[in-house]
């Protein structure tokens, strides 16, 4: 009986002295395993007399059941205190702010607005701006288009109904209004871009209704074509991230610039459905320029004697749709989520006149 109590006594001790659930088991498989101390005990009593197994067999069992209660006892308090570390490990701030998601993107024509004003905001020019329904003075006769000029023809013009006082609106054809606007406010030396929405009566895959232009505009003393050349190769070179350009200039005819000018940048379209800008044999189409006409500088109060300018103009809608790969102009305005995740932008990033985005 004392060696079954003491016995008892230390592996009681040693389930005590169990620090994880690993220790505890190496305990149970010594004391009741198949070749624990109190299995092989419980195997004697095959050999003991009647009367033996009548004193011993209860006391086996009293020390099998005492071990088997310990260590159910203590593997339940290890679990408990397992959990408790791994919840004080575990702990959520239920005050911290939702992780932001991106639920939006940046439309094209925002992206290459922000790519533009930034290139002439390096040139030295700021931005104006002016109303989208303009008087038809500003729109036309300021710029030197006479009455008679085709742009001014209802089938080109969306013309708003005559004002109380018999002024007559259109919606503006072009933001060459705001160089109007500028130049009848501000005086030499000028130089600003002007872009915005406008507005001419053509729709198909490569026009609409409303579409998107930057122009600018520098007013001097001395100016001439050489500047407007390098004002037009400095922009290209940034905004289509190329090192260097070779550009065409067209004779052209505008009412309000002479002489005027197209310009094509050299290109490659060998590649179906690519362009590489800077090289190859092909010519791609940019936009249109020249000299301010000296009857623009007279009506708006310049003295063409003294001053000089020069102007040129782009499409924003077409220039996205060249830098960005975008087939269809009609496209930006349909407010098609899938296409506004394809072409839109996470974060404004903006072209510097050393070329490529700073990002």
């Amino acid at each position: 009986m004392s060696d079954i109590a003491t016995l008892q006594s230390d592996l009681l001790a040693q389930v005590s002295a169990a620090s994880d659930e690993a220790a505890l088991e190496a305990v149970r498989v010594g004391a009741l395993g198949k070749k624990g101390s109190i299995s092989e005990l419980m195997k004697t009593l095959g050999g003991m007399s009647p009367d033996e197994r009548k004193v011993q067999g209860p006391l086996l069992n009293g020390l099998r059941d005492a071990v088997t209660d310990a260590i159910a006892l203590r593997k339940s308090a290890l679990a408990d205190a397992t959990l408790e570390a791994r919840l004080a490990s575990e702990t959520i701030d239920v005050t911290l702010p939702a992780r932001p998601e991106n639920s939006g993107t940046v439309h094209p024509i925002s992206q290459v607005l922000e790519e533009v004003t930034a290139i002439f905001a390096s040139l030295g020019f700021a931005v104006a701006e002016g109303p989208d329904v303009e008087f038809d003075d500003y729109n036309f006769t300021k710029l030197n288009i006479p009455p008679d000029h085709p742009a001014r023809q209802m089938q080109d013009t969306f013309y708003v109904s005559p004002q109380a006082d018999g002024s007559s609106h259109v919606l503006r054809t072009h933001t060459s209004p705001v160089q109007v606007r500028t130049m009848l406010n501000s005086k030499p030396p000028i130089r600003i871009i002007s872009p915005g929405r406008t507005y001419r009566v053509d729709s198909d895959a490569t026009h609409s209704p409303m579409f998107h232009q930057v122009e600018a505009l520098a007013i001097d003393k001395g100016l001439h074509l050489g500047h407007l050349k390098w004002t037009i190769e400095e922009f290209c070179k940034a905004f289509f991230e190329i090192d260097a350009i070779e550009l065409r200039a067209r004779p052209s005819f505008f009412p309000f610039t002479e002489p005027s000018l197209e310009w094509d940048m050299r290109c490659d379209r060998s590649t179906p459905g690519k362009i590489v800008f800077g090289q190859g044999n092909d010519w791609l189409e940019l936009g249109g320029s020249g000299m301010v006409h000296r009857k623009v500088l007279e009506n708006c109060g310049i003295d063409a004697s003294v001053y000089s300018g020069f102007a040129l103009g782009f499409g924003l809608d077409r220039m996205a749709m060249l830098k960005y790969g975008i087939p269809d102009i009609r496209s930006f305005f349909e407010g098609d989520l899938r296409w506004l995740r394809h072409y839109g932008f996470a974060a404004l990033d903006i072209p510097s006149l050393e070329g490529g985005l700073s990002r």
